[in-house]
Parts: structure tokens; C-alpha cells; sequence
């Protein structure tokens, strides 16, 4: 049995090293991973993302527990949890300091916990993030929590990925609201005051239903009186981010986090947006691995010569990148036109 009917098999074995050869890069990911896409479309992508130090992993942790041990009487979910860690300036691995916190977890046999390292990838995410969610989707399960670096104001590509965006905040970070300054706040579907037991929280939560109320004019009409679970008129006003508290430490406040994922997942797919989001999703993945594609093929074209006396010229001022970069496009362009004068 090869590695992709091991996959479908459900053996986390052949799972863990599938993932590791997509991480990688290596040809035969490459091929496993293209198999697998048709098995692929079904998992709710979760992401959660929001500056260091408001407990995102904390928060992960018991939403991975109350999805398998629902508290409403709901039927368990397996659940996948891909977090993404720092590089280490020296091996270029994930640092793995915030998975101690889910040690917890290992036990359960339908909970897969994976950490991949950014390799100094910007805006929360590594490169291969997309490609290992895909390679989870097929395995089989159904919920997908993907964890970002925590990168602050860069961290806005997990909206193109996930389809509900949480943004954690906690009290006492320095300003009332760290995302108001970032634009983070603009990619939230569900908000989380975390480490609500804090002084402070009331002015945090605060802040943060006075952003929604500017940019979501059905925050302010249905009043605060409205609960996360009670917008009827959601499909006809659209989505209002809950705030919600939690002290994931203990686990307060989590259950209704959980409750408000899967009611997100239920409207974006009443509403028919589950497949626009769908639709945006792959696109972007599509115009990401197009660029990353031709800047390869294009480099190992290039002649080599060419690019160190362009470089040097760059080095000891002489042009600027902007014409370092036209040069060696011209001269690239020429050798396409011009095949046997390349040769």
C-alpha cells in the first residue's frame, strides 16, 4: 500500500511523514499532495491569529478539547491542529516552546497536532501552510486549527486561507486595542478577549465593540442586547464578529467560542459564501504557487555571469535594484526571443 492509501487509511504514521516530504518539498510530496486534492473541499479551516502574548496556543488547546468533548451534547469532531512556529536562527526549525502547552492532547487518537516551522515566511503563515491543511482535508478531518507565528501587523494571510478568522486580544498589552492600528480587526469573524481575568478587560472589550460598530453598521442597530447566536437576520445583514471573553488557561469562556465557529461555518454555508471563500482561497493559493514557479524557472535560466556582475554593480552602488532588477528581466526576455543567439 502506498503512502496516499496509508493517508486515507487513516494511518497518522504515513500522515506525519506525507507532511513532512509537503514541508519539504520533495517530489514525491509533490506527487502525493496532487492526488490527494480530489479527496479534499470538506474541513472547516479554522485559523486563530492575534499578537504574541494574548494565549493563542492556550486558546487552541481547549478548542481542540471541547470539540471533542462537546459540552451541548453534539457529536465529538476529530480535530487537526497545524501550528505554526518561529524559525530558529540557527537550525531553521520550529521552536516548539508553545506546544508544551498541549501535551494534553497527545493522548486522543483523533486529535493530530503539527508544528512547522515559517522559515522566515511574513504574515503569520509558512509557505507550505496551505498544502499541509490540504493533505490533513483528506485525511479526514473535519475541523482544522491553524495556528499563526503570532507576527502582530503583518498577520493578515490567514483570511485568504481559513474560512473563520478568530482574532485573540487580551488586556494590558500596551494600548487598548493592539489590531485598531494593525487593520487586523478587518479580517475577524469571531473576536476573543482572552486572559479576561485581567484588569483591563471592560476598556479592551470596549474598544473592540466600538470598531465594530463603525465597520459594522448591524452591530450598532441590533444593540448589545444581541448574542453571538441570536442574528436571525444574519443572512439578509451579513455577519457581526461576536466578542467574545475567554481564559483559555482555565478554560472559561471557550464552550461559546466553540458554539460560535460552528455557527460561522453554518451561515457562510446557508449563505453561500463557504464557496465564494472557497473560490478566493484557491485563487490566491493558485497566483502564490504561479509566482514562486516562475521565479524558480526563471533563476535557473538565468545566466549566471550576467546576474554577479548585475549584483555587483547593485553592491558598489552603481545602479539601483529597481535596474539591477529591469537588467536581468531584459536580458532574460532577449534569450526568449532570441533562442539560438542563447545558444
Amino acid at each position: 500500500m502506498g503512502l496516499v492509501e496509508q493517508v486515507l487509511a487513516g494511518d497518522r504514521l504515513a500522515l506525519a511523514r506525507l507532511l513532512t516530504q509537503i514541508e519539504n518539498d520533495t517530489p514525491e510530496g509533490r506527487e502525493a499532495l496532487d492526488r490527494l486534492f480530489a479527496f479534499t473541499g470538506r474541513a472547516h479551516l479554522v485559523g486563530v491569529t492575534g499578537s504574541p502574548g494574548t494565549g493563542k496556543s492556550s486558546l487552541v488547546n481547549q478548542l481542540a478539547r471541547a470539540f471533542r468533548q462537546p459540552e451541548d451534547g453534539s457529536d465529538p469532531v476529530r480535530v487537526a491542529i497545524l501550528a505554526v512556529d518561529p524559525s530558529s536562527p540557527f537550525s531553521g526549525g520550529a521552536l516548539l516552546g508553545d506546544r508544551v502547552r498541549m501535551r494534553d492532547l497527545s493522548g486522543d487518537p483523533d486529535v493530530f497536532i503539527r508544528s512547522m516551522a515559517s522559515r522566515g515566511a511574513l504574515g503569520g503563515l509558512a509557505r507550505a501552510t496551505a498544502a499541509l491543511s490540504q493533505a490533513l482535508d483528506a485525511a479526514g478531518y473535519p475541523l482544522i486549527l491553524i495556528e499563526t507565528v503570532g507576527a502582530g501587523q503583518s498577520e493578515v494571510d490567514i483570511a485568504r486561507l481559513a474560512h473563520t478568522t478568530i482574532v485573540v486580544e487580551s488586556p494590558g498589552m500596551g494600548d487598548d486595542i493592539q489590531a485598531i492600528k494593525a487593520g487586523i480587526l478587518e479580517i475577524a469573524d469571531i473576536l476573543v478577549v482572552n486572559k479576561a481575568d485581567r484588569p483591563g478587560v471592560e476598556n479592551t472589550e470596549r474598544a473592540l465593540r466600538a470598531m465594530l460598530d463603525l465597520g459594522h453598521p448591524a452591530a450598532h442597530k441590533h444593540g448589545p442586547s444581541l448574542g453571538a447566536g441570536e442574528a436571525e437576520p444574519a443572512a439578509e445583514q451579513g455577519w457581526v464578529p461576536p466578542v467574545l471573553r475567554a481564559v483559555s488557561t482555565r478554560g472559561e469562556g471557550v464552550a461559546e467560542i466553540a458554539a460560535a465557529i460552528r455557527r460561522h461555518g453554518e451561515y457562510l454555508r446557508s449563505s453561500g459564501l463557504w464557496q465564494q471563500r472557497e473560490k478566493l482561497r484557491l485563487e490566491s493559493e493558485l497566483d502564490a504557487l504561479l509566482r514562486d514557479l516562475l521565479a524558480r524557472r526563471w533563476r535557473a535560466g538565468l545566466d549566471e555571469d550576467l546576474y554577479r556582475q548585475t549584483f555587483d554593480g547593485l553592491l558598489q552602488r552603481q545602479i539601483s535594484p529597481l535596474q539591477a532588477a529591469e537588467t536581468l528581466l531584459r536580458q532574460a526576455e532577449s534569450e526568449t526571443s532570441n533562442p539560438t543567439r542563447a545558444s
